[in-house]
């Protein structure tokens, strides 16, 4: 049997958020020139060609971050069933805002998305700290993101809440 290289894993694990934002970005491009459009945003939103390299910044971030973990703990164990599980909910979660907010127009169930995707990268940065500081702090810039961005959908949500949800 031939070995993987090393390096396969490294990029794997890297590419793989970004899954979810190319399949969630077929979403949101048919969204952003009408529906997004026409909702009302506070002054400090960022542009719109903010977000395609922020979020493309995050997922490789947090994908060599997961890739550390999994490699610091021996590949896929039962030690890294926490870490890396807590990992994919986070993942699940952040990938599942998309058709939420965007898809289906739900604003007020995106920032319930968005507040549990927190939660859920909080708690994962939390359990890769004593694993691989390095994981850890490769998220720290995705915590400020979904701070910023919870606050942003609370404000859309508030700001938009009588506006027809099939709009």
């Amino acid at each position: 049997m031939e070995v993987v290289p090393a390096w396969v894993p490294a990029v794997g694990f890297t590419l793989l958020p970004h899954a979810g934002g190319f399949l969630g970005s077929k979403v949101t491009k048919k969204e952003i020139p009408v529906w997004y459009e026409s909702l009302q945003k506070p002054s400090w939103c960022p542009p719109n060609w903010v977000f395609a390299p922020v979020w493309g910044t995050l997922y490789t971030s947090m994908g060599f971050g997961s890739y550390l973990v999994w490699k610091e703990l021996g590949g896929f164990s039962e030690k890294s069933v926490v870490p890396l599980g807590l990992y994919a909910g986070q993942l699940a979660l952040n990938w599942a805002w998309t058709p939420v907010f965007f898809g289906a127009h739900k604003m007020g169930w995106g920032l319930v998305t968005l507040l549990l995707t927190t939660g859920m990268a909080t708690a994962t940065t939390a359990s890769w700290y004593n694993i691989n500081k390095t994981a850890a702090y490769l998220m720290v810039p995705y915590l400020a993101w979904l701070t910023m961005a919870s606050a942003l959908n609370y404000r859309i949500w508030k700001d938009n809440r009588n506006k027809k949800q099939s709009e």
